[in-house]
């Protein structure tokens, strides 16, 4: 008889704990993506300014020796460079608002 009522108790204890682990919700899974807009401003407002300041300083260091055509070939291929990157992320917006044209 005192079997018989360990094993009811016993078992009323792990179906109480059963019902409270499967009603208990789970942890939200951690995010698998990369957050690629955090890495495009990152980029944007730490890399670039720096990039351009060093870029600034040796176009000022050859303009100071007398090589003004290098400083303006180097000047002009810079331009072209931020104009593709300007027409770049220009070609994303773009491209993004055609998929949700299309797909809406």
């Amino acid at each position: 008889m005192i079997a018989f009522e360990l094993m009811q108790t016993a078992t009323s204890g792990v179906a109480q704990t059963l019902h409270t682990l499967a009603t208990t919700p789970l942890a939200e899974e951690a995010p698998k993506g990369i957050d690629t807009n955090g890495v495009v401003t990152f980029f944007a407002s730490k890399i670039a300014p720096i990039l351009l300041a060093v870029l600034g300083v040796i176009f000022i260091g050859r303009a100071s020796r007398g090589e003004i055509s290098k400083v303006l070939t180097s000047s002009a291929i810079a331009i072209v460079g931020l104009a593709f990157i300007a027409g770049a992320a220009t070609l994303f917006f773009v491209g993004d608002y055609l998929i949700d044209l299309i797909f809406e």
